[in-house]
């Protein structure tokens, strides 16, 4: 048995199922409209997808937007998630670029949970997941392959490697 992660008043653990609703829009007033009409659909927890939002590009509008979001959803959990196009994501972005964006976020205390892909550069996960977790973020490590399901060794490896960098694993084909 795993152990279970509790992130606000939701717990992650083995058996469980959890509603993980996404939080998509160009514009602030675009996520904004959805962003309540969320809160009382029965989600567990939100996923902003950052990759989505026009202005991902510009860090103080991107922390504008997620203090204005975090108000919105009032006290569900809030997932940040920045998806690079090479996972199925809207737009890409530099590796530097990507890793200072979560570390805003994860340093705001607006989020709970921030999403890292896999691969990327062990050192500066590393170094993401001890920032985040000092902040009191929880991590969670995704991998994403929309074109094959590879074979189960290679699956097996990737959820390991994920398990040594962060406590909850996502894999998705």
């Amino acid at each position: 048995m795993t152990n279970a992660v509790t992130v606000k008043n939701i717990t992650f653990q083995e058996g469980e199922t959890l509603i993980c609703v996404p939080l998509i829009g160009k514009t602030l007033d675009e996520i904004l409209g959805n962003a309540h009409g969320l809160v009382d659909a029965g989600a567990d927890i939100i996923e902003w997808r950052v990759d989505h939002f026009a202005q991902v590009r510009e860090m103080a509008q991107v922390m504008a937007a997620l203090a204005e979001i975090r108000g919105a959803l009032k006290a569900l959990p809030l997932l940040f998630t920045f998806r690079s196009k090479k996972e199925g994501g809207e737009t890409e972005l530099s590796d530097e670029a990507y890793f200072a964006l979560n570390r805003e976020a994860a340093r705001s205390g607006l989020v709970d949970v921030i999403d890292i892909e896999l691969f990327n550069d062990e050192a500066q996960i590393r170094a993401l997941v001890d920032d985040a977790h000092a902040a009191g973020v929880k991590v969670i490590m995704s991998n994403h392959d929309f074109h094959k399901t590879p074979a189960q060794e290679d699956i097996i490896y990737r959820l390991r490697r994920m398990q040594d960098l962060g406590p909850i694993c996502r894999r998705s084909r």
